[in-house]
């Protein structure tokens, strides 16, 4: 089973923009998937869908699923490509770890951001790899460890006044590269490579914006639940301070690190 509990998704049905978030991961993303028109592509937590809708797109001989354990966001994501009109993507609520996928039937898999929450990533890797075919390339985003976060520090430090501690659980259990690599063999991938990416992520046109967007966030909710009125209404006004040191003409920016993971069945 997946356990979210630690990656910064929404703690209510309002939706946080992750493809705005993430739009500077994207594009390496993308580009290191290299979808074909005849591609099957598997998207593993693909969120409102972006991936998988721009994928199904490039494999117009082929197809894309979408798979999640969202509720919301899957729904969103079945909008917006009903909207779009793209017949050959589609999507399933699933736990990749455990969901019958097809055997041998993909030829690409991807994943931003979306699995470093497995329980048991030897197994969820391994039925990963049972649904793609010999040869078949698997690309994922996964945020290294959490001390190279700012947007980690700094939203902690203005809810709470102390630093954070940096931790590898979560949202960042695949941040040690020899863990992953470790994983992956294990789970009969081969071919393994892992680049080092730094890209700025976005929270906003301006500190309000920031300060609407992360308060939907788990990581804001539990620190502030710890909070009274009085604690809370300062550490507000903390977050609104960081998020205007942030501010540019371009909206609000934080430094974050991530890993590029490429490996082949």
């Amino acid at each position: 089973m997946i356990d979210r509990g630690n990656q910064p998704e929404p703690a209510s049905n309002t939706m946080f923009d992750y493809d705005a978030e993430l739009r500077r991961y994207h594009r390496w993303l993308s580009e290191a998937i290299d979808v074909g028109p005849s591609d099957h592509l598997l998207d593993i937590g693909c969120g409102t869908g972006q991936l998988t809708r721009d994928s199904a797109k490039l494999a117009h001989q082929g197809s894309a699923l979408g798979v999640d354990i969202s509720p919301v966001m899957l729904g969103h994501a079945r909008r917006l490509t009903a909207a779009e009109e793209i017949p050959n993507a589609r999507f399933e609520q699933a736990d990749a770890q455990v969901y019958p996928f097809p055997p041998e039937h993909f030829t690409r898999a991807a994943s931003r951001f979306g699995t470093m929450f497995f329980a048991d990533p030897v197994a969820a890797f391994t039925n990963i790899g049972r649904a793609l075919q010999p040869g078949s390339r698997l690309v994922q985003l996964v945020w290294q460890d959490s001390a190279e976060q700012e947007w980690v520090g700094a939203i902690h430090q203005a809810l709470t006044g102390n630093a954070t501690p940096a931790t590898s659980t979560g949202a960042f259990s695949l941040g040690d590269p020899a863990r992953v690599e470790e994983i992956l063999t294990a789970a009969g991938f081969k071919d393994i490579t892992i680049s080092d990416l730094r890209e700025p992520i976005y929270y906003g046109t301006d500190p309000d914006a920031g300060i609407d967007a992360v308060r939907v966030l788990h990581m804001t909710t539990d620190l502030l639940s710890r909070l009274d009125a009085d604690e809370t209404q300062r550490a507000l006004d903390r977050l609104r301070t960081t998020m205007a040191e942030h501010h540019t003409a371009d909206g609000v920016w934080f430094d974050s690190r991530a890993w590029l993971v490429t490996a082949y069945r």
